[in-house]
């Protein structure tokens, strides 16, 4: 048995071995395996690695193995080009941290108020990770402190530079000690990434694990559609395949509102995420996307940047992508995990002079007449969700929920889905059956002993 990717041959504490165990990481990935031993010897490190690959955990166990808990102060610093990525790096690192007591992880994003922000910054903290914007914030206001940082993380390094945040890296990067480890992770490698990673690296080690990589289980068609006729032949496609969930691109903010109404009016339920929206509208969609109380997201490419869903049956490019790495990007997000995803992308008569460059892959080319109306047909999420006014800051736990559903309300836990807990607010996924039984139960009684507003999101 050839035992040469078990996270047991590197130089990691016995008890996070244990940890990373518990988590179902038995195996490294490609991107671990060829990384971490770099990352655990000092090395500064430039790798190409897809999203899902497992870079997430390939820096984080380089970091919290080189923590010193004893110290209090920021040891590590992890910049992210959007909110929802930032939240996710943080909870992974989390999760892999709790091999040692007293690991502050803290994250510092734009769209939360700063006030409290400030607090967690004077109680201290061990590693922080943040988008560039917060971050310049704070470093203007003089409340964060990146002179002890030993280890600078850039990840998805290609979409904060198409974000325009090349100025803010490197002056979030002149506040941090000049000797450092550099970790920088890129899904492609344009001449920018390299300039960035000349810049801000010294002797670093060069990685690329996409050849390595399982290819990504994904059917790819093309509609050929008259532009007029768009609306009616995306609501086809989702009848011919029903998907579990799907994710549809537009190029416009205005779009992704148009389409997910007009889908509602057809009994299609669908959500539209874009940058109009504030930051807790945001969690409301998404927690909604992925506890499976929506299944359909209406997404810009900048809102869905960092969206970390592990599966998703299909992504429809409602407009062909600007470029074909937009494509790459919006498409690798079905067939996670090695399951098979199908992408469907609708090309209208002034799009077909941009279509040379995916002519010769393969993908299937069809007619919009190949579609059949499907009557009657009807697109709704199994749950709906409830928001509890209380969270981490009320010490809530996802325990305490579910007890109070399965105990006081008497709803079987199998009626019961994803809990997700943020500092002041809850969202529980419910059968739609059990909906108003959970409501009413968690509106007259009590969690943890203590009585918390509670609304269903429609």
């Amino acid at each position: 048995m050839n035992n040469e990717n078990d996270f047991s041959k590197l130089s990691i504490p016995r008890e996070m071995l244990k940890t990373l165990s518990s988590m179902g990481y038995d195996k490294m990935t490609p991107i671990q395996s060829q990384s971490l031993p770099f990352v655990l010897d000092g090395k500064d490190v430039l790798a190409q690695a897809k999203t899902g690959s497992g870079k997430t955990a390939a820096f984080g166990i380089g970091i919290l193995s080189k923590l010193d808990v004893k110290k209090f102060k920021i040891q590590s610093l992890v910049i992210c080009p959007t909110r929802e990525l930032s939240e996710q790096v943080a909870a992974e690192l989390r999760n892999i941290a709790k091999f040692q007591h007293n690991i502050k992880v803290l994250t510092l994003c734009g769209g939360v108020a700063f006030g409290p922000q400030l607090g967690s910054l004077r109680h201290g903290a061990h590693i922080v990770v943040g988008t560039p914007g917060r971050l310049l914030g704070h470093l203007n206001k003089g409340s964060l402190d990146l002179q002890s940082v030993e280890i600078l993380v850039l990840d998805e390094a290609d979409r904060m530079l198409d974000m325009g945040f090349f100025e803010d890296i490197q002056k979030i990067i002149s506040y941090m000690p000049t000797k450092r480890q550099t970790l920088l992770f890129s899904a492609t490698f344009p001449d920018e990434i390299k300039d960035l990673a000349q810049s801000v690296q010294t002797d670093s080690v060069s990685i690329e694990t996409i050849t390595n990589e399982e290819a990504n289980n994904i059917v790819e068609y093309f509609y050929k559609t008259p532009k007029r006729e768009k609306f009616s032949t995306l609501t086809k496609i989702l009848g011919e395949h029903n998907p579990l969930n799907v994710i549809i691109f537009c190029n416009t903010k205005i779009q992704t509102d148009e389409i997910a109404k007009e889908l509602r009016q057809r009994d299609i339920d669908a959500l539209a995420i874009n940058g109009d929206l504030e930051q807790y509208e945001r969690v409301d969609v998404l927690v909604q996307f992925v506890n499976k109380s929506c299944r359909i997201l209406v997404a810009t490419d900048v809102a869905a940047r960092g969206l970390d869903i592990k599966e998703l049956d299909m992504v429809i490019n409602y407009d062909l992508p600007n470029s074909f790495e937009i494509y790459t990007h919006r498409t690798g997000r079905t067939a996670r995990a090695g399951k098979e995803g199908v992408a469907i992308t609708l090309c209208d008569e002034y799009e077909a002079d941009k279509l040379d460059e995916y002519i010769d892959k393969k993908y299937i080319f069809r007619e919009k007449d190949d579609l059949k109306e499907k009557r009657n047909f009807s697109m709704q999420p199994e749950n709906k969700t409830l928001v509890i006014e209380g969270g981490k800051k009320n010490k809530i736990r996802a325990g305490d929920i579910l007890g109070a559903l399965t105990k006081e309300a008497g709803i079987k836990s199998v009626y019961i889905g994803k809990i997700d807990i943020f500092d002041r607010q809850s969202y529980v996924a419910i059968q739609k059956d059990y909906i108003a039984k959970a409501y009413t139960q968690l509106k007259i009684g009590k969690i943890k002993g203590k009585n918390f507003s509670v609304w269903v999101l429609e």
